[in-house]
């Protein structure tokens, strides 16, 4: 008589759904810290200083926008 063993739990396949999810929440996550950083550190510049830079508050949140979608 001849014995197999199966000690596979679970399919590779099965965890691929779970691993990408986990990576784009991952993902989502560092995008949100790149753009609440660059919001407040931009929102800690003086005016001066942000019209040296060539900005204005008005554009803040467009370019943490940017930053986090260049991730």
């Amino acid at each position: 008589m001849a014995f197999t063993a199966d000690s596979s739990l679970a399919k590779p396949a099965a965890f691929g759904g779970i691993f990408a999810a986990l990576n784009k929440l991952t993902e989502a996550m560092q995008r949100r810290r790149v753009y609440r950083t660059t919001v407040n550190e931009l929102s800690a510049l003086s005016d001066r200083d942000l019209s040296d830079l060539g900005l204005s508050r008005a554009s803040i949140r467009r370019l943490a926008q940017d930053a986090a979608s260049a991730l």
